[in-house]
């Protein structure tokens, strides 16, 4: 895995026309459940959700997208909604350092307690990622989306602050806080 720069930046409504692109590729489809313009407007606009356009490369070129949803939760538990990645961005770190980034917002700066995402079981490169990165599988939601040629089941994945923060110490060394 090549060490690719990524930031995540604010979407604004000039960008939706990316996102939609990024979620309507066919290659991406499979995978997710795309949304309309307003939900995306009301994502930007909602303050219990962040929505970040994921820029990398040496240049930090639009790359594709992610939601974080109940960032004002009375549980601390956020989502990971949606991380969507064009075609080219897949498979060489963007994913991990993404997810990466977003974990450590969830625990450090919203003070979450619990980070969690649903991935279609027809995803197993994403679950692979999550699971590399720490989330444990809670349970699946058994053909629980419509897809074009039938049903997907949802996986449910998740990870704790205190979990987080022992990748952190044994990322950083075991002496590290």
């Amino acid at each position: 895995m090549s060490s690719v720069p990524v930031r995540l930046r604010p979407t604004m409504t000039s960008d939706l026309d990316f996102v939609i692109s990024v979620e309507q590729d066919a290659l991406n489809l499979p995978f997710i459940t795309p949304w309309d313009r307003t939900q995306h407007e009301g994502a930007i606009r909602f303050p219990d959700f962040r929505h970040f356009v994921v820029e990398a490369g040496p240049g930090y070129a639009s790359a594709g997208f992610v939601i974080l949803q109940g960032c004002r939760n009375p549980h601390r538990s956020i989502e990971l909604k949606r991380m969507v990645l064009l075609p080219g961005a897949q498979g060489c770190g963007v994913g991990r350092a993404c997810l990466r980034l977003l974990a450590t917002m969830a625990f450090r700066d919203l003070h979450a307690h619990r980070f969690w995402l649903d991935v279609k079981a027809r995803n197993v490169r994403a679950q692979a990622l999550y699971r590399g990165e720490g989330f444990v599988e809670e349970g699946r939601l058994r053909e629980s989306v419509r897809t074009q040629d039938g049903y997907d089941s949802l996986i449910v994945m998740a990870m704790l602050e205190s979990e987080h923060a022992a990748l952190q110490q044994l990322a950083h060394g075991q002496g590290a806080a």
